[in-house]
């Protein structure tokens, strides 16, 4: 898959089927819209390509009013998005920033700027409840009235349900906020994944206590950044890490600000994912591991983050979120969960 940041760049084709979001997840519903697309490019002989804007823009709406609130928490980062959208065969996705032009620009001008002259639209689908140009002016009916008029066609796909329920990020949200991994793993059709490189903590895991399994080093950690200040999910969970091994690695992961710890740490407070496997696989996990792009699937919440008042607290903690975890794995048949998925999103995201 081919991405740009924007219209100008040699490489992206003149003409495309395009579809339209922020594609947080790229859940089932996502996944029902892309196979469709895919279907009508084909049929006029044109690549497939994703519209999808950073930041978010309610995000965007929530820093420029000063209301975070506002704000909807993410689910997955960049990374993940375009790992998602190239795995379900999209040809290129153009990533748009989200800024005061975008945000003021009429719904007119965006068929005119953005879909005809920066994307040679000839087919656009769009969601049932999509509207756009500035202040959600833009609806389907107008679209579809310039698609006439401009010589590309118009398509609206209605809400995907699994079970009685729409699939929708909101739902996707609800469910990791709550910490109901496995709904949250129907909607998106996989367990839930966070993914990226591998970067340098505190080294504090290092220097914790010896688990009860007698590892020589302590409670040494994988530490993935989650680049959103406000992740959909949060607190302790038993997970897969793929990417180290020939197969994946059970262990505990910490998705948060780490409450124990100093906030003036080597990562500045910053939303981290802190993964310690249960069964080192030898040499990965020291520094060889820094650089290496894994992932790592959440599959059971265990709790939320706590705060420890001592390092001798804080090792009883993990040691036991390490009990709970092999409970865990012992009640599932792990099978389920090692479908491996070719890694392909760009070292450079």
């Amino acid at each position: 898959m081919k991405i740009f940041r924007g219209f100008n760049h040699p490489g992206r084709e003149s003409a495309c089927a395009v579809t339209i979001g922020n594609f947080d997840g790229v859940h089932r519903g996502h996944q029902a819209m892309l196979a469709l697309l895919s279907a009508e490019a084909a049929q006029r002989g044109v690549p497939t390509c994703v519209l999808t804007f950073e930041p978010h823009p309610r995000d965007y709406f929530a820093q420029t009013l000063g209301r975070p609130e506002i704000a909807p928490a993410r689910i997955g980062t960049l990374r993940d998005k375009l790992s998602e959208l190239e795995r379900c065969g999209v040809d290129q996705t153009v990533v748009l920033p989200f800024n005061q032009t975008l945000a003021s620009q009429s719904p007119q001008a965006f068929i005119d700027e953005v879909l005809v002259a920066g994307l040679g639209a000839k087919y656009v689908l769009v969601g049932d409840d999509f509207r756009f140009g500035t202040q959600r002016a833009g609806d389907y009916a107008m679209l579809d009235a310039a698609g006439q008029r401009q010589g590309f066609d118009v398509a609206r796909m209605n809400s995907y349900e699994v079970h009685g329920l729409r699939v929708s990020s909101t739902h996707v949200r609800a469910a990791l906020a709550e910490g109901r991994m496995q709904d949250a793993a129907r909607l998106l059709g996989h367990p839930y994944t966070i993914s990226g490189h591998v970067v340098h903590g505190r080294k504090l895991g290092r220097s914790l206590a010896e688990s009860r399994q007698g590892a020589g080093d302590g409670f040494r950690t994988l530490n993935l950044r989650f680049n959103h200040w406000k992740p959909a999910a949060s607190g302790i969970f038993a997970v897969l890490v793929h990417g180290l091994n020939e197969r994946p690695l059970r262990g505990v992961a910490n998705l948060g600000v780490r409450p124990s710890l100093d906030p003036t740490d080597v990562n500045g407070g910053r939303v981290l994912l802190e993964t310690h496997c249960l069964d080192w696989p030898g040499a990965p996990g020291g520094e060889e591991a820094y650089g290496k792009i894994i992932r790592v699937e959440l599959l059971h919440k265990l709790h939320d983050e706590l705060k420890y008042d001592s390092l001798d607290a804080l090792t009883a903690g993990i040691a036991k979120d390490c009990d709970d975890a092999r409970a865990f794995f012992a009640t599932i048949h792990t099978p389920i969960y090692t479908e491996t998925r070719r890694q392909t999103t760009r070292d450079r995201i």
